[in-house]
């Protein structure tokens, strides 16, 4: 397990040209094409096409050759059926033990082998491949090398292997080992082979190839690394380099090189870290990694770009780095594949959320014809305060902005209210209705403050490769503390309607008490303990790019975004009749009444909405994958702020808070002035929230 003081940092950078870019070949501008190496086998599968009249957008499939599962899927293009789609595969998790001891394969494969899924998303599910691994081959992971290289890759192959890395990476990465390093590497470079380019557009799975990239990172974070500087892996498709720095190594860099076009002259990548940052490090040692990557720029497919024109070939190797979080600045220099004068070179960064290339991530420093020379930052961003419904992370400035500012501000609000619930506890809480109201937005306030504490602390915390069970702990107690601000704002709602409804009876305060304890503290906790009982064994509990619940592959989010959304609509229900039972019309009302109505009738519900939490409502534009990003400012923006409602609303717009605290201030300069308040009575100007 990496050190508690370590951040990743990963830079993906490669050099766009202005170009055309066939996504089915590789090749630079002047037509030259990757060479594979001799010997590989065949990856195409040649398959009749559709026998169909051919009508313009019309789909259609067929079955794949002998011995492969799967479907290849065609569309009419100009009166022509082209294939679009592939998901024939020959792998399964039996093949790939299929030579190992036959008993233990039995054992490992026979009881949870599922039937295969033919889909266009997982060809096959992968889960035992784990278990088969930790029985087979614990110490470095070679048993599955031989089934994965010797398979054909085909689109579904291909889909099939990123999964198992997925897989690898989320389940085996506890402690890799140089020689589980290698194992994971070769697995990967039997799909990133220059024969295999042109299957990978067509996996239905747009992500496969960003998956890819993000699995080899996350496994390659928990690499040891040995005392002296080394070479871990030296595939022909996939490099990876490493050794110890601290504050007193002298610049260090990486160098790569490959041959790309079957040449005698090779392309060469060179990373350096500067001294003036190595000065930044500890006395102890850290590590640094880097991998490149040779080939995968031209399957790397960018999320949600919608000029596809403007797509543009890789020009260069690709980098991945992985660095001491103090370490903020790189430089990098990358020789050109196209050396032609008029390809225009850009240095950018890889954003693994937005799966994107980035401009903004680094700046050209030199660009001549050969080579251009890159200078690299970091930048730490909180998360967005959307992610807590949205099952994706969204990495926007204003978002971030937004986040920053809502939750400072809130904080502050929140122990302001608490502070001031302390200073006039005793001179509000003169009935039970009253005492109940008050301690409802004290709960409120007690579960948003350390709500946003500990989202603030996952953020942060979520860019660092520290322990999973502090993760796990941060996660725990966000979830639950937030699902007790939703529970206290019901027990709230229920408290108002009580008031509304039962006039002559009124329950002991002792037992209005259990029951508002119960509902906020109780009903959250049950929730968390089981999304964590039922996740956390399977690995299922948290997300892989941050300390939150899951989403992709056990819908865990559905154990917070549920019971809030059902609160949301209980609460308006009752904000509701509020509305109706403030509008008392009377026969012959003047028109100035009906605007009174609509201004007590406005005002009641600008006071509810924070405090039952309406505005999370929005939560619900956030779930759907497809959403505008302006639902997520929206959301951020009107929730992030909400403990500053609370105050405003909850607190300060109450004006028996405000007259005991003018009580207050007069008490302190002097006995007095005590006496000119004694008329202010705690039975005076009833409220609609004190009910």
């Amino acid at each position: 397990m990496k050190s508690q003081a370590t951040m990743i940092c990963c830079l993906m950078l490669f050099l766009a040209t202005e170009c055309s870019h066939d996504r089915s070949k590789i090749h630079t501008k002047d037509g030259t094409k990757f060479q594979r190496p001799e010997g590989k086998p065949k990856t195409e599968r040649i398959q009749e096409k559709c026998h169909g009249p051919c009508i313009a957008s019309s789909n259609c499939s067929q079955p794949c050759a002998q011995h492969f599962r799967g479907e290849i899927g065609f569309t009419c293009n100009r009166n022509k059926w082209q294939k679009s789609t592939e998901t024939c595969t020959s792998l399964s998790v039996e093949i790939l033990f299929k030579d190992l001891n036959s008993a233990s394969r039995l054992s490992i494969a026979a009881p949870s082998i599922p039937l295969p899924v033919l889909d266009f998303r997982a060809p096959e599910p992968v889960q035992s491949v784990a278990q088969g691994i930790r029985m087979n081959c614990p110490q470095d992971y070679a048993c599955i090398v031989d089934a994965v290289k010797s398979s054909e890759a085909t689109s579904g192959n291909i889909a099939f292997i990123v999964e198992l890395l997925k897989n690898i990476s989320k389940d085996l990465s506890d402690n890799v080992t140089q020689e589980k390093m290698k194992s994971y590497s070769e697995v990967a470079d039997h799909i990133l082979d220059t024969a295999t380019i042109a299957n990978w557009a067509f996996i239905p799975d747009e992500n496969a190839s960003s998956d890819l990239l993000q699995s080899v990172n996350l496994f390659a974070r928990q690499l040891h690394i040995g005392n002296d500087s080394e070479n871990i892996v030296d595939e022909l498709f996939i490099q990876a380099k490493g050794f110890h720095i601290n504050h007193n190594t002298s610049e260090k860099s990486f160098r790569f090189s490959r041959n790309m076009n079957n040449t005698t002259e090779d392309i060469i990548g060179v990373i350096e870290i500067p001294r003036h940052e190595l000065w930044k490090l500890p006395p102890n040692m850290s590590q640094a990694v880097s991998i490149a990557f040779p080939t995968l720029g031209a399957v790397l497919k960018e999320a949600h770009l919608q000029n596809e024109s403007l797509l543009r070939p890789v020009n260069s190797l690709v980098l991945s780095v992985i660095l001491p979080e103090r370490l903020q600045q790189i430089l990098l220099t990358f020789e050109k594949i196209n050396k032609s004068r008029h390809a225009r070179a850009r240095c950018v960064g890889w954003h693994s959320w937005k799966r994107r290339w980035d401009e903004k991530a680094c700046e050209t420093t030199l660009d001549i014809t050969n080579k251009v020379k890159c200078r690299c930052n970091r930048t730490n961003v909180v998360m967005s305060f959307s992610i807590l419904m949205s099952p994706k992370i969204i990495d926007d400035k204003i978002l971030g902005y937004i986040t920053c500012i809502g939750l400072s501000v809130s904080i502050l609000s929140l122990v302001l209210c608490l502070l001031i619930e302390a200073t006039v506890w005793s001179r509000v809480v003169v009935t039970e209705i009253a005492y109940m109201r008050h301690v409802c937005i004290v709960n409120i306030a007690v579960s948003l403050l350390a709500a946003n504490v500990w989202f603030i602390v996952a953020s942060n915390f979520n860019k660092k490769a520290l322990d999973h069970k502090w993760c796990v702990a941060m996660t725990f107690f966000s979830h639950f503390f937030y699902l007790c601000l939703f529970f206290w704002m019901l027990f709230k709602a229920l408290l108002i309607i009580y008031g509304i409804l039962i006039v002559f009876r009124r329950m002991l305060k002792s037992c209005m008490m259990a029951i508002g304890f119960a509902i906020g503290y109780g009903c959250p906790l049950v929730i968390a303990v089981t999304t964590v009982a039922v996740t956390v064994p399977g690995k299922g509990y948290l997300r892989r790019d941050a300390c939150w619940l899951n989403w992709d592959n056990t819908k865990a989010l559905l154990a917070f975004a549920i019971p809030a959304l059902i609160i949301v609509a209980v609460n308006l229900l009752v904000v509701l009749v509020v509305a109706v039972n403030t509008q008392r019309p009377s026969i012959g009302s003047s028109k100035s009444q009906d605007v009174t109505i609509i201004l007590r009738i406005s005002k009641n519900v600008a006071i509810l909405t924070p405090l039952l939490g309406l505005t999370w409502g929005f939560g619900i534009a956030t779930l759907i994958d497809s959403t505008s990003l302006i639902f997520h400012i929206i959301f951020a923006l009107l929730n992030a702020f909400q403990g500053f409602f609370i105050l405003l609303f909850g607190t300060i717009m109450d004006h028996k808070i405000r007259d005991a605290l003018r009580m207050k201030m007069s008490s302190l300069k002097g006995p007095s002035r005590v006496a000119e308040n004694a008329s202010l009575s705690p039975t005076n100007g009833s409220k609609l929230m004190n009910r």
